[in-house]
């Protein structure tokens, strides 16, 4: 009798509906990926049976495969939560050494900087220069300094950009004459442990398109400095062939060092005097007290002092087979043979996704396609239940027959 077929039947409606329970269960799980119970026929046949005289025995399930759509994206506002919109994984280093992999980008900083998943994995990425640029292809774990301060920064270089009125006398020519107060700006510089150092400079009119160009520090008069002269062409920019810029020396309670001037972008037009900028390079230490993610990955840390400094840039991998990847605990899966190596790249570039910090991937797991499914997987189980209780019925027939 035809037992084994209901059998199958049964067994194979189970597991389905252990899939649709666990894909309900997970409906709320961040970057969980719903699973799919396949099966396939089953068949006995004799060694060399023509075709058409094969015998159903039943049903089995051939696999439990993962659907790799993508889920909605939720605004969190938390700076490290980070969705992936498109393709890509998270590659993280496990506390036991193991990589993993994940679409939950729910992380955290660790006493020691380091960026975490909430079971200990470590996020990694590509090492960047201060100012985002990849100098590695090399993944490693992303940190931020949040231990100590980042040191200070000794200013190496000014960069000014200012009119000069093309109107005003020549010095010594009115009484009075213009005092040399009357065109200047001041900055603040720092030295090599953040100890700040005031710079004033002042600028007086020599001659048609010439200027005098003073400095004082630590409020020293500026006139007492040595003065050097830019000159100016007829369209009122610098002229580059007669002006001479030297370097300047500041001093602090830590010594004495020079400074470059950039003043490549003055110039002498018929307006008032202005400043449009007036930059330094130097800074005090600073303290991180936040970051911000972009889309291509790169990781920037805010600091006390102002300054703004990238970390590192989070790198996502991907699979040529994602069906093959073995799923984990956690909301992580491992690479396998049949998943292949995994192929990493920066977010937004070639077939990746694009990174969304303050936001998180829901699962893709449709609640009501689910419940669905859970009715036609109880009557087909209901079904087989059936078919065993229809030949259990028929056999008690046979054997009550005289």
């Amino acid at each position: 009798m035809a037992f084994q077929q209901g059998l199958s039947g049964l067994n194979s409606a189970s597991k389905n509906l252990d899939v649709i329970g666990h894909n309900i269960a997970n409906g709320n799980t961040v970057g969980m990926k719903s699973s799919r119970a396949e099966f396939a026929e089953v068949y006995a046949s004799s060694v060399n049976a023509a075709g058409g005289t094969n015998q159903g025995i039943g049903v089995a399930v051939a696999a439990v495969s993962q659907q790799f759509t993508q889920g909605n994206i939720t605004i969190t506002g938390n700076d490290l939560d980070i969705a992936i919109n498109g393709a890509g994984f998270f590659e993280l280093t496990m506390p036991n050494g193991t990589t993993t992999y994940s679409r939950a980008g729910m992380f955290k900083l660790d006493d020691d900087g380091n960026i975490v998943t909430n079971g200990g994995g470590q996020l990694m990425g590509y090492p960047t220069d201060p100012d985002g640029n990849r100098i590695s292809f090399n993944p490693v774990p992303l940190s931020l300094p949040t231990a100590s301060p980042i040191p200070a920064q000794q200013t190496s270089g000014i960069t000014a950009e200012f009119n000069l009125d093309a109107r005003a006398p020549v010095w010594n020519t009115v009484t009075p004459n213009t005092p040399l107060s009357t065109y200047g700006t001041s900055l603040v510089a720092f030295d090599s442990q953040g100890l700040e150092i005031p710079v004033a400079l002042a600028f007086r009119k020599v001659g048609n398109n010439s200027w005098e160009v003073y400095h004082g520090v630590n409020g020293a008069d500026p006139a007492l400095s040595t003065p050097f002269t830019v000159n100016f062409l007829a369209d009122g920019s610098l002229d580059t062939a007669t002006s001479t810029i030297p370097q300047i020396a500041l001093t602090s309670a830590n010594g004495t060092f020079n400074v470059d001037l950039d003043f490549n972008n003055i110039t002498q037009y018929g307006t008032a005097f202005s400043v449009t900028e007036l930059d330094q390079d130097g800074y005090r230490p600073g303290q991180f007290i936040g970051l911000k993610i972009n889309e291509d990955g790169v990781v920037t840390g805010q600091y006390s002092n102002g300054e703004t400094r990238a970390a590192g840039q989070i790198s996502l991998v991907n699979f040529r087979n994602t069906q093959g990847l073995q799923p984990m605990s956690g909301g992580m899966w491992s690479a396998t043979f049949s998943s292949g190596d995994p192929l990493r790249g920066e977010p937004g570039s070639g077939n990746f996704g694009a990174l969304r910090a303050g936001a998180l991937e829901d699962s893709n797991v449709d609640i009501t396609a689910e419940l669905v499914n859970m009715m036609t997987a109880q009557r087909a189980y209901q079904a087989n239940a059936q078919t065993i209780k229809t030949q259990d019925q028929v056999l008690s027939t046979l054997l009550n027959m005289r």
